[in-house]
């Protein structure tokens, strides 16, 4: 599964990218029909909830999974991510 990412108005280090395609490689296990993955980390400037915004895009045939999750760390938002896709795979299956 091809993996995405892309950084807005910042530089993802090198750790982040390496974090990010380890979990999102674990997608495929949930969902085995997903072509590939985008990531788009933001920063906001709302401190109060969290400034670190990231938006993952899940491309499925027939309809694409997405979530946006906002967190203190890029690492915690994609954990979040992941858990809301998890639980969106579910729900389609469940139909």
């Amino acid at each position: 599964m091809e993996v995405n990412i892309q950084s807005v108005k910042f530089d993802a280090s090198k750790q982040l990218i390496e974090f990010v395609e380890k979990k999102m490689s674990r997608l495929e296990r949930f969902e085995d029909s997903a072509t590939g993955v985008d990531v788009v980390f933001k920063l906001d400037k709302d401190n109060e909830k969290g400034n670190k915004v990231a938006l993952v895009t899940l491309h499925v045939p027939g309809n694409d999974i997405l979530t946006e999750q906002r967190a203190r760390t890029f690492e915690e938002a994609i954990d979040l991510a992941l858990d809301a896709i998890k639980r969106q795979i579910e729900k389609r299956r469940d139909k």
